[in-house]
């Protein structure tokens, strides 16, 4: 008979840690379920000092979100279906195919199996599991209703990649044929047109305009061709160190919301991100004030949503009403914060945000559809118009000079 320690929670989410004799760990685990209480971890005494000791620091690494999508999948699957959290954490650490998840899995398992709360040991591997993840976790924690949390952070996390998905594959194919046809005319400018262009003033040709136009640009790459790539490379980085900074990443947010045609589809998925999020952490137990203030936190990369998330939870917290607090920030279309008033009016603001957010989605698809049947054709076209001008540009002295030979 061993002894095992425990940490397990009843029907009401509170938490409490404790200690029995059992035969084994199934022992043990059937004794723990028949008293209603959810398993958050189990292990013997001298596996839990051992797991106290053996805890190391890890650097998480990249984890793509296909890979979290199926870890959700599976661990909402095993704790589901009875498995104790620490056992299920220690499959999938075992199994892992992607070995910085594994490691990070690993660590994990180890601070729950010594007691720590499964939020808190996600909470030091931020690189992996964001601030929402720990949210909802946390969330789930509380409740007791860690299985059901999971699969709605599954869900979440599949729509957002599939919104990543279908945008990939909108520009995938436009950006390939893009990068194919300025190495082409590239080539054409530095390599052929000098060729041609010699052989036009040992005849001493009078070169039509588009000629002339065509071989002075040619002359001008070919000159300054290692000077512009050095500037393009040092503004390039002067950029990027200048959107590092606060000032840079709100003037560079500002410039991306008003690039015509493509603006309004980066606001419209900033949008779409925030109503699914705040969809998910609402109906996952989360406060809206809580909810508000974990939005704020993933929106690092856009200011101008971050602040308005900050003004709008210093406004709830102040006690104005939802839609009101969105309302004043001036980025949401009226649509939604009246939406938003509905769903208070209501008491289904949950379900007027999901509403909301496959709205977005919709906008989304059908944006991408029409780039899709329209940007194709537009640079098939454009490209090979530029490349019919330099060829026809080579080719007018060619037959301006079999027409002297002739003669």
């Amino acid at each position: 008979m061993s002894r095992y320690i425990y940490t397990v929670q009843d029907a009401q989410g509170t938490v409490t840690t404790g200690a029995m004799d059992a035969d084994d760990e199934d022992a043990a685990v059937q004794s723990l379920q028949t008293k209603g209480l959810f398993i958050l971890s189990i292990q013997t005494e001298d596996t839990k000092s051992k797991g106290i000791l053996s805890i190391k620091k890890f650097k998480s690494g990249n984890v793509s979100g296909r890979e979290m999508v199926f870890f959700g999948e599976q661990m909402s699957t095993l704790i589901g279906g009875g498995i104790p959290l620490v056992r299920a954490l220690s499959l999938l650490s075992e199994h892992a195919e992607n070995k910085n998840l594994g490691a990070v899995l690993s660590t994990i398992t180890k601070e729950v199996s010594a007691g720590g709360a499964f939020h808190k040991a996600l909470e030091k591997h931020p690189k992996v599991f964001d601030e929402i993840w720990v949210s909802l976790v946390q969330a789930g924690e509380v409740s007791g209703q860690l299985p059901t949390v999971l699969r709605q952070i599954t869900a979440y996390s599949e729509s957002q990649e599939n919104v990543k998905s279908k945008i990939i594959t909108a520009v995938s194919y436009p950006a390939v044929l893009m990068t194919m046809s300025m190495g082409v005319l590239i080539y054409f400018v530095v390599y052929i047109v000098p060729v041609f262009a010699g052989i036009f003033r040992d005849f001493n040709l009078q070169l039509p305009m588009i000629t002339r136009v065509i071989v002075a640009i040619s002359d001008i790459v070919s000159r300054f061709a290692v000077l512009g790539i050095v500037v393009t490379i040092g503004a390039f980085f002067a950029a990027r160190a200048y959107i590092a900074t606060p000032p840079g990443r709100l003037t560079w947010n500002h410039v991306v919301f008003n690039i015509p045609f493509f603006g309004s589809l980066v606001r419209s998925m900033q949008i779409e991100r925030l109503l699914t999020t705040m969809a998910t952490l609402i109906r996952s137990g989360v406060s809206i004030l809580n909810a508000v203030s974990v939005l704020e936190g993933s929106f690092k990369k856009n200011l101008i949503f971050q602040n308005a998330l900050k003004k709008a939870k210093n406004d709830i917290a102040s006690g104005r009403s939802i839609s009101e607090s969105f309302r004043k920030t001036g980025i949401f279309p009226g649509m939604v914060t009246e939406m938003m008033w509905m769903g208070e009016e209501s008491g289904k603001l949950p379900d007027i945000i999901v509403v909301l957010s496959k709205y977005y989605q919709e906008q989304i698809d059908q944006f991408l559809r029409r780039f899709s049947s329209m940007i194709d054709p537009i640079l098939v076209v454009g490209i090979g118009g530029i490349i019919a001008v330099i060829v026809m540009s080579i080719f007018m002295p060619i037959f301006q000079l079999s027409q002297i030979t002739a003669g």
